[in-house]
């Protein structure tokens, strides 16, 4: 049976409440002084994770392929493609990996009416904006991050976007991590990564960066 998008949305509503109790404490970050912050997008800036969810669930059921939300919220941070390409290895499929890429941010775009910025990293986000250099770095397309922020009324905000097509290895290597600091001419010991997902925290320890931990929902509560 193919998910009904009525139902997904319905359930995010009911979740809500919930999520927002979550994120009412203000995130705690580490001592330091740092030169720049460093901002995964989706489930970070962007309360966009049971959206994305819903878009993958509704494409990859036009090929007979499950994708369990735990599975999902434990791949946060893998590019499209590496996604797709897993997903066939593990099921034996052969899913034309662009194609149903496509397909799902397409799919994607059609919620993007629903999303909303997550508030306690946005705070952070408006303190620092013109104090020192912010960056998002994103598994996602680099056109999939400059729609959300368009419609958070964000994009401004950064002064360089890291997407999945300007780095070789996804997290949690460091390498898009390291573009960013690049980028923005500032050491990676200097920079202080906002993340919400374990391949992220991963990424930014293994680029030798601090990480604050931004809380996500639970799957399936």
């Amino acid at each position: 049976m193919k998910p009904s998008v009525g139902a997904d949305l319905q359930t995010i509503h009911e979740r809500t409440s919930c999520k927002e109790s979550a994120f009412r404490m203000k995130l705690q970050l580490p001592a330091g002084s740092f030169r720049a912050y460093l901002f995964d997008c989706d489930g970070t800036i962007a309360d966009s994770m049971p959206l994305h969810y819903i878009a993958w669930k509704t494409a990859l059921a036009e090929w007979n392929c499950a994708f369990d939300e735990k599975l999902f919220y434990s791949w946060g941070g893998k590019p499209v493609d590496e996604i797709i390409s897993t997903l066939n290895r593990r099921n034996g499929l052969n899913m034309p990996v662009e194609a149903v890429g496509r397909r799902k941010e397409d799919l994607y775009y059609e919620l993007l009416p629903r999303l909303k910025p997550i508030p306690e990293v946005l705070e952070h986000i408006e303190a620092q904006h013109g104090r020192i250099p912010l960056a998002v770095v994103s598994g996602s397309t680099r056109s999939s991050v400059v729609r959300s922020l368009t419609v958070l009324h964000l994009l401004d905000k950064f002064d360089t976007i890291v997407g999945a097509e300007d780095y070789k290895n996804g997290k949690p290597d460091p390498d898009a991590f390291l573009v960013a600091a690049a980028r923005l001419g500032v050491a990676p010991r200097d920079c202080l990564v906002f993340e919400d997902t374990d391949l992220g925290i991963q990424a930014a320890t293994a680029a030798g960066m601090a990480s604050v931990r931004v809380p996500a929902p639970v799957a399936g509560s």
